[in-house]
């Protein structure tokens, strides 16, 4: 039940559309693809990686906790683990513990360098 919930309160479509992938990915190479691959190095294993991959990239922005995850998922075996739904796990737990930016107030980012100032006209 409290999986329901915490899949509920993702407001974004973007978000449930990465998790659904990342299950599905998950599902395939636990329960589907070490039936019909012998050995460790499976070429749908790696083909369903770059592809999840690129999607996740794509649907989520580029994201440090990616690197691990293909690091992971090219050691054979290590596949085993849902590595996709660790990484969605930590990135959504990660926005959620910010918290959801209202709409018309400023996003207030980390302390960094401050911009150059834009010349007038």
């Amino acid at each position: 039940m409290k999986w329901l919930d915490y899949f509920k309160s993702l407001k974004n479509p973007e978000l449930r559309m990465a998790w659904i992938l990342a299950l599905v990915a998950d599902a395939l190479q636990i329960a589907v693809f070490p039936i019909f691959v012998a050995g460790g190095i499976s070429p749908a294993d790696t083909v369903l990686d770059l592809i999840v991959g690129a999607a996740l990239v794509r649907l989520l922005g580029w994201h440090w906790a990616f690197l691990p995850t293909f690091a992971a998922e090219l050691v054979p075996g290590l596949d085993l683990f849902p590595t996709w739904t660790a990484t969605l796990l930590y990135l959504t737990r990660e926005r959620a513990a910010r918290g959801p930016v209202a709409p018309g107030e400023p996003e207030i980012l980390p302390p960094g360098p401050a911009p150059a100032p834009r010349p007038k006209n």
